[in-house]
């Protein structure tokens, strides 16, 4: 009996004959051209049996400086040509943007739609799936200018230019709106601050004229109790230096009764009348005031007389129509009248030149933004001449060059086979005849 185990192990060989590989492709090239035509047929298929999807796109950029001028010289308002795009950009990405052009144009998206989905349920899809926002990479120093684009993948049969460029329009509109009520709240406000700072001078003003008229006519009737204070003095003294006069002359008549001098005379007169004798020169000082009993009588009587049916003094003394003047003059404060009667008190205010020209320029400001131009439309979106998938040509050369490969791989595998079973048998008649005495191959001995 032959041992086995002293059969050496098969002898495995890594090397590869690329000519003997080679030349089991080319026997087996009807089978890989086989292939090659099943793979080119099913991507054949497949091209024309699936639905062509269409892509189209669009760039912003910033409008120049200039477009945005108006708005920034104002001084109320102040909006970047960037931080306009990146404001438009925002509202391209905004959910409540895009569903609210989704609903208000629903015609557009009928194909979008699917049996028993909602409105909300295929604008979600269409919003994952086909829109997509492209902003410039700051790390690439290569773009000259900042720009946002937005691309659109859809089905055919649907207006994708029309709905890309209506969008951005709709966008665009939406931050216009915002920037006009912004900028309409903005100068409400700043007129509405003017406006309470103008009445507040207003009120100042109005208290100040209020309390100098109240300084005049408190000054006025100071200055008239003053004057018939003085007036009603004035009168005491008069009726004083009357009923003085009046006791002087009681006191002078009788005086003259007694000198028995009814008519006016005078000292010297009364000299002669004693009859003196000798050569006597009698000299009289007219400047000296004789007595007042000198005047006789009658005439002290008659002054008397006049003096007690007196009514009034006043006329005895200036000062009386004097005061009765001032009276009359402080009866009107013609002052008092003018403040009063201002119909246009604006004029008057003092310090307020800046708050009139700043209300001025506030009510100047145009506040209709239908004109203003957000960005520039570098590139509208415009209808693709050919589908974005699938690409016909490149597709089927692609199943040809799958199908090539497989069959490549399906050949080789085949080769690999066949040189196995053929090499076993070889290495084991090898080993076996190693092992015989004879050299050959002798029969296996069982028990």
């Amino acid at each position: 009996m032959t041992n086995l185990s002293r059969v050496p192990p098969l002898v495995h060989h890594d090397d590869v004959d690329l000519f003997a590989i080679m030349q089991s492709l080319w026997r087996q090239k009807k089978r890989i051209a086989v292939a090659a035509l099943m793979g080119g047929a099913i991507a054949f298929s497949y091209v024309f049996m699936a639905t062509p999807e269409y892509e189209v796109s669009t760039v912003l950029r910033p409008v120049e400086l200039n477009d945005l001028d108006a708005l920034n010289r104002s001084e109320v308002y102040t909006l970047p040509p960037n931080s306009a795009l990146l404001r438009v950009g925002a509202a391209l990405d905004s959910y409540d943007a895009r569903l609210g052009y989704f609903r208000a144009h629903p015609d557009l998206f009928a194909a979008f739609g699917r049996p028993g989905r909602s409105l909300e349920q295929a604008f979600e899809d269409f919003n994952r799936n086909s829109l997509k926002l492209v902003q410039a990479d700051p790390k690439k120093p290569s773009q000259l200018s900042d720009y946002i684009g937005l691309e659109m993948s859809y089905p055919q049969g649907v207006k994708g230019d029309e709905i890309l460029n209506g969008f951005v329009q709709y966008a665009i509109d939406i931050e216009r709106s915002k920037v006009a009520s912004d900028l309409k709240i903005i100068v409400s406000n700043r007129l509405s601050e003017v406006n309470e700072k103008l009445s507040a001078a207003r009120a100042s003003y109005e208290d100040e004229k209020q309390t100098q008229i109240a300084t005049l006519l408190e000054g006025d009737s100071l200055r008239r109790a003053e004057l018939q204070d003085e007036l009603k003095a004035l009168r005491v003294q008069l009726r004083a230096q009357r009923e003085s006069r009046i006791t002087q002359l009681d006191e002078a008549i009788a005086i003259a009764r007694s000198l028995g001098l009814k008519k006016p005379s005078t000292p010297s007169s009364m000299a002669q009348n004693e009859g003196a004798a000798g050569n006597v020169i009698r000299t009289e000082v007219n400047s000296q005031q004789n007595p007042l009993y000198f005047m006789g009588t009658d005439a002290l009587e008659a002054e008397r007389s006049v003096l007690s049916r007196r009514a009034s003094d006043d006329f005895s003394e200036p000062r009386v129509a004097q005061i009765h003047k001032e009276l009359a003059l402080l009866s009107a404060n013609r002052k008092v009248e003018v403040l009063k009667r201002r119909e246009n008190e604006d004029v008057f205010l003092k310090g307020i030149e800046a708050l009139r020209a700043e209300r001025v320029r506030l009510s100047n400001i145009n506040l209709d933004m239908q004109g203003l131009k957000m960005v520039t439309v570098d590139r509208p979106a415009l209808q693709p001449g050919s589908p974005k998938t699938p690409r016909k040509a490149l597709t089927i050369a692609i199943g040809l060059l799958l199908g090539a490969m497989f069959g490549v791989v399906v050949a080789m595998f085949r080769h690999a086979l066949a040189t196995r079973r053929t090499y076993i048998p070889i290495q084991a008649s090898a080993a076996l005849a190693q092992n015989s005495p004879a050299g050959g191959v002798q029969g296996i001995k069982s028990d």
